[in-house]
């Protein structure tokens, strides 16, 4: 790499930062600056989630790929946010995406979850939140089946399963 290429580059990511600061790039999400229907302190939230389900639904964690609980999960049923109980995904669209967590093509409704810009790693990514709780669920990509195009990558930790059986 040139000095020059490492200047144009430099000034580039620069530019890029300081335009997403002052709010001039556009946005592939809906951000979310509001309040949810469900809120909780964070003691009240540990109080009812595992760590693990803490970790990702009220601190945006994200779970170990293939060694999580859903992945290959194929059972009939529903995915409700484990914050909430809001019911999120259906297992008519849960599709096998080969990444390592559960992929759904749509969600039951899109008043069910909300999304935002997620620029963690230092990339645009578009975040997947419970529209309920404003919990965590995991990213939506443009990478996904026919006929939305989108998968939404989510994790386990977020979720909990109603079998169909049970409904």
């Amino acid at each position: 790499m040139t000095r020059r290429t490492f200047l144009k580059a430099g000034l580039a990511l620069g530019l890029g930062i300081t335009a997403k600061a002052l709010g001039i790039m556009p946005a592939l999400a809906k951000e979310s600056g509001r309040m949810f229907q469900v809120t909780k302190t964070d003691e009240e939230w540990r109080q009812i989630l595992t760590p693990e389900q803490f970790r990702v639904l009220r601190q945006e964690g994200t779970e170990r790929p293939f060694a999580n609980q859903y992945y290959a999960s194929k059972e009939p049923g529903a995915y409700h946010c484990a914050g909430c109980d809001l019911p999120l995904f259906s297992s008519d669209a849960k599709y096998d995406s080969d990444t390592g967590w559960p992929s759904f093509w749509k969600p039951i409704s899109e008043k069910a979850i909300g999304t935002k810009t997620d620029w963690k790693l230092l990339h645009r990514r578009t975040e997947v939140h419970c529209a309920r709780c404003g919990g965590h669920l995991g990213h939506v990509f443009d990478d996904g089946p026919p006929p939305t195009g989108l998968r939404y990558c989510i994790n386990s930790a977020a979720l909990n399963f109603l079998p169909a059986s049970a409904r």
